[in-house]
């Protein structure tokens, strides 16, 4: 019997931010953008040092969230592209290159969320 899992949005991002600093992603931001977004309610942003470990953080998040939560994200993007994201609905992960990263800024435009946490 398959057990029936009530996924907590916090719990979640507190559980990717643990796998992205395991598998050593950069500079990790957990935003709070509830009060001004409605596009989701979390982001997280990450930095991947190469083309080949912003695919391997996504790919590793995907698994372990997978197998813990039976959860499957959209995932968007390609590593070549320097940008990946994994979207959970209310909670949406991004990660980067470090030139797209500088490029695109996202936590300037989303300034105004509030900072659950900074791991750099």
């Amino acid at each position: 019997m398959k057990r029936e899992v009530l996924l907590d949005t916090l719990e979640l991002a507190h559980k990717i931010v643990d796998i992205l600093d395991e598998k050593q992603g950069e500079d990790i931001l957990f935003l709070d953008i509830r009060e001004v977004s409605t596009l989701s309610e979390y982001f997280i942003i990450c930095t991947g040092s190469s083309v080949r470990q912003v695919q391997a953080l996504i790919k590793t998040v995907k698994r372990e969230i997978k197998k813990e939560y039976g959860v499957n994200p959209r995932i968007e993007g390609e590593a070549q592209a320097g940008w990946m994201l994994a979207d959970y609905g209310d909670l949406i992960l991004h990660v980067f290159s470090p030139d797209r990263r500088d490029f695109y800024r996202l936590e300037e435009l989303w300034s105004d969320g509030k900072t659950v946490l900074h791991l750099q």
